[in-house]
């Protein structure tokens, strides 16, 4: 698939089918998020596999916008650890072009993602830590369910020229 093709398709999946996806692939897609940039190439990212079944049914006692992840096969915890870092106030940038690769990359296979956001706040935080066992230091930042979309992509042009300025606002 070309870049620009994955670009436009994307979509936020929030159904799956029931297919299983491979070890492979998740590997793949963790593999692009650590290809991502980062302040100072610090790569300040941890990444939780999860497939079970029970703990991705917990998230949505604390996050209202998680019920998807009750039918993805898996779920991928991005994590940022600002702990010893020249620049350690950069991680949430990070940490979201890590996981903006994962999507693509997830889409270049075929598979549906969506970006189920954790950080800033707290009581998702606290609430990821506890469930996945998340140690005090690190920020649990989003979870992704990723599975087989059960729609197909389509894709869509969202550019908005009023939204660009040329030398000033």
């Amino acid at each position: 698939m070309e870049l620009f093709d994955a670009i436009s398709t994307r979509r936020s999946v929030r159904k799956y089918t029931e297919q299983d996806v491979s070890e492979a692939m998740i590997d793949k897609v963790i593999r692009a998020a650590m290809m991502a940039p980062s302040a100072g190439n610090q790569q300040p990212w941890h990444f939780i596999v999860t497939r079970d079944r029970k703990k991705m049914e917990k998230v949505s006692a604390f996050h209202p916008y998680a019920s998807m992840l009750k039918n993805a096969p898996v779920a991928i915890v991005v994590c940022g650890d600002p702990n010893h870092k020249k620049w350690p106030d950069f991680w949430p940038q990070d940490c979201s072009a890590a996981l903006q690769n994962m999507l693509l990359a997830a889409r270049d296979l075929g598979l549906g993602t969506v970006w189920v956001g954790v950080y800033p706040l707290k009581d998702r935080i606290e609430g990821m830590r506890e469930l996945f066992g998340i140690p005090a230091n690190i920020y649990p930042f989003a979870i992704v369910p990723v599975g087989w979309p059960d729609t197909e992509f389509k894709a869509m042009d969202r550019y908005n020229g009023s939204l660009v300025h040329s030398e000033n606002w």
